[in-house]
């Protein structure tokens, strides 16, 4: 809904179990949803009501024992839904999966993959394991005073950070059994690792999902990360990596083994409790039949501890960056031989460094309406939201001018072949991104070749940038075409191409860009602002002509954006620059800054909500709700 303060929508979540699978179906069906719950959880959703799950089983039939595994492991996952009264109205079935490779074959386990689905009257509840924003910067003061200030080193307790967060582990009495049986533990030694983690009471299960949707409607929780793969030091592990944070970790005093401690993949929440609201949290579990305690508090400084019994034992310890660099390990070396071993170099060497991705710094109010007064007069300028086949952000670009004051209105390119001089009763014109003939004929090549190749329609958009009374965007898949055709576009011609980015990859992020001084009525106010903003491009790293370059673009004018790091510098190295441009450039300007063409997605962050990653400051807008509100005031 584009209604001030409306936020309605849906959660989805999804959950598997395949490396128990191949030792128990059942209990692997059972935890497949279970873990499908407690990620949806993460959503305010209403306990279990109206949730649904959707079933997509995998396995090698043709034996009488995959036949009875699938039997036991889809009768299993029914009887779980029906005591937790869960509908799984859809489902799908992949019963062909083996292969065979060198002389050998390759079967699946019998394997449930489930996707589960619930309605939200406002999403903006939904916890993620990344602290508020408010808490992440007291922590990041306090670093930067230790750093700064000279004094004596401090004992261990001392370098802790005055905390009002701590984590806590809450999970159902059945978890304590913590059985190590398909874990990627057990995996690393190559064993078995006994009998699995299993969902043995239907209504601890319920009783955890409907204490989250309570603690959370007070108000109790800060963050929160369910425990699966890898088990409860994983879950520690990339909490700390999302916080960019160091952890004192505290097993049991109870437990006579650390490793099952730490390693268990059974059911259970982490959550971040403030330190007022403790006493409430554990009286709610405990009233649920539930089990909670604290397992971690955050650290000021880098470092990831861990330690056991009183007083207390050291058993652990390395830096965040350390560890952060081991989890990524895996997907380094993937990423190394499938993508540009450079970026996948970079990307690595970013997590030693501990600046933020993302910052926000703006010189005007986000919330501010500068176009109100043009709105209230009833006028409202039509826009075109033009797309060809394989577009699809037309809706959201819609919304965008929408919630700007304009009529949006829906066109599309076999509208201008039959009726070229259907471009003129527009006022804007917006390109919207997406993938245009499939990208088969080069990112927007398709899309700017059926202009330039019909005469008739390439006079329709020559003299639409020629007005001085009209505005165009073109974003992504629109930016590239527009790039394609700046032979129409008056003072493009120092325009780049757009090729295949740098890390040889479909790049789709939030990225930090400063909106670079232009005298654009697009970008008018928003000057040397740095906004986050999602990418989503596989053919975004300009490349130019010979004899220009950034430098020429400077010197013109026409450049609108940049991707940048925290301190607002040009971004060059991967992945704060997705796609190798030279220079950050992320937005190109032409026609006296009349024609804006953007390869990140302002129209996909208009408001607060859209926005994977926002400060506390922002309200219903976000700051790129600001671009489109200027159009509006342009156009009078």
């Amino acid at each position: 809904s584009l209604e001030r303060g409306r936020c309605g929508g849906e959660a989805m979540a999804m959950g598997e179990r395949a490396p128990i699978a191949a030792i128990d179906p059942m209990a692997a069906s059972r935890m497949a949803i279970a873990e499908a719950l407690t990620n949806l959880a993460a959503a305010p959703i209403d306990g279990l009501r109206g949730v649904a799950l959707s079933a997509n089983w995998m396995a090698a039939t043709g034996n009488d024992e995959a036949h009875l595994a699938l039997f036991d492991a889809v009768q299993a996952a029914s009887e779980l839904c029906q005591s937790l009264d869960i509908a799984i109205p859809v489902g799908k079935d992949s019963l062909s999966m083996r292969t065979t490779w060198r002389g050998g074959s390759v079967a699946s386990p019998v394997t449930l993959n489930v996707s589960a689905f619930a309605p939200l009257d406002d999403v903006r509840g939904t916890l993620s394991p990344s602290l508020p924003e408010q808490l992440r910067q007291a922590l990041e003061r306090l670093a930067a005073q230790r750093s700064t200030a000279p004094r004596a080193a401090a004992a261990p307790d001392e370098e802790r950070a005055p905390q009002r967060v701590s984590l806590h582990l809450i999970e159902p009495p059945f978890s304590l059994l913590r059985r190590l049986g398909g874990s990627a533990l057990a995996q690393c030694y190559r064993v078995a690792g006994g009998p699995p983690p299993d969902v043995d009471d239907a209504q601890a299960l319920r009783s955890l999902i409907e204490l989250k949707a309570e603690l959370a409607a007070a108000g109790c929780i800060a963050c929160y990360h369910d425990r699966s793969d890898g088990g409860l030091l994983a879950t520690l592990l990339e909490m700390a990596f999302a916080n960019g944070c160091g952890l004192d970790i505290r097993i049991d005093d109870d437990a006579n083994d650390p490793v099952t401690e730490l390693f268990a993949e059974e059911v259970g929440i982490v959550v971040g409790v403030d330190e007022r609201r403790q006493e409430q949290v554990r009286a709610a579990a405990q009233a649920r039949g539930l089990v909670v305690r604290q397992v971690a508090s955050l650290r000021a400084d880098q470092r990831i501890v861990i330690g056991a019994g009183r007083p207390l034992r050291e058993l652990f310890a390395a830096t965040r960056a350390e560890l952060e660099r081991l989890w990524a390990s895996t997907s380094y070396a993937m990423q190394r031989l499938r993508d540009d071993p450079r970026c996948a170099d970079e990307e690595l060497a970013a997590i030693d460094d501990d600046a933020p991705l993302l910052a926000f710094a703006a010189g005007f109010d986000p919330e501010e309406d500068v176009a109100a007064p043009f709105i209230a007069t009833g006028v409202r300028p039509r826009v075109a939201i033009l797309r060809e086949q394989g577009v699809n952000g037309q809706l959201e670009m819609a919304a965008a001018f929408t919630s700007a004051g304009f009529d949006a209105v829906d066109l599309h390119m076999t509208d201008l072949f039959d009726a070229p001089r259907l471009l003129e009763g527009f006022q804007a014109l917006a390109a919207c991104g997406g993938f245009s003939y499939g990208d088969v004929l080069g990112a927007g090549g398709g899309w700017a070749k059926s202009i330039l190749f019909a005469p008739p329609v390439r006079a329709a958009f020559a003299a639409f940038f020629e007005r001085a009374d009209a505005l165009a965007l073109g974003v992504c898949n629109g930016c590239q075409m527009l790039a394609a055709i700046k032979a129409l576009i008056p003072s493009a011609a120092c325009w780049p191409r757009f090729v295949a980015n740098r890390s040889e990859r479909f790049e789709a992020r939030t990225v930090l860009t400063r909106v670079a001084r232009s005298d654009s009525p697009w970008l008018a106010g928003m000057a040397d602002a740095l906004l986050p903003i999602p990418v989503a491009h596989g053919e975004g790293r300009p490349e130019f002509d010979a004899g220009a370059g950034f430098d020429a673009l400077a010197r013109r004018g026409a450049v609108a954006l940049q991707y940048v790091d925290a301190d607002g510098r040009p971004a060059e190295r991967y992945p704060r620059n997705p796609n190798g441009a030279g220079g950050g450039l992320a937005g190109l300007l032409a026609a006296q800054g009349r024609v804006l063409a953007l390869m990140p997605h302002p129209e996909r962050a208009f408001r607060a909500v859209q926005n994977s990653w926002a400060p506390a400051s922002w309200g219903e807008d976000g700051p790129w709700l600001r671009l489109f509100r200027n159009a509006r005031v342009a156009l009078g």
